[in-house]
């Protein structure tokens, strides 16, 4: 093989660090914005915390406190990996949340055509959390 196909390919895996780089801040900011609106707005988030358990408010801020923190380690590259795999997991926990929004008769989110556009938006963000696992980008 030549020296332009090496050459190529080092270009091609810069593009790529640069693209999942560019992937990674866009998540953080996410998580840290959608962490934040937790203590901005906590009652939009009551409706999506199950009846059965206690402390709703604590809940909210807890997870938000959680979300904040994950999106910041995320930007640290000593944390990039573990904060990834934490992100994928949260997102996994409330992904029964939009699955159960989709199909009930009063979405938490406030309208059936609203659960239909987060469902698939969590499922971006699981799989995009996983890669940045995988990849440690």
């Amino acid at each position: 093989m030549n020296i332009h196909f090496y050459i190529s390919l080092y270009y091609q895996n810069k593009d790529m660090k640069l693209i999942w780089n560019i992937l990674k801040l866009l998540l953080a900011v996410f998580m840290i914005y959608a962490g934040s609106q937790h203590f901005v707005n906590p009652d939009f988030f009551n409706p999506f915390v199950p009846d059965v358990l206690v402390f709703k408010t604590f809940i909210i801020y807890a997870s938000g406190i959680l979300e904040v923190t994950l999106g910041v380690l995320l930007l640290f590259p000593k944390f990039t990996k573990k904060a990834a795999l934490a992100i994928c997991i949260l997102m996994l926990l409330f992904l029964p949340i939009h699955i159960w929004d989709v199909f009930s008769d009063t979405p938490a989110i406030g309208s059936h055509e609203a659960a239909l556009i987060r469902l698939p938006i969590q499922l971006i963000l699981i799989a995009l959390s996983y890669k940045l696992y995988k990849i440690k980008a």
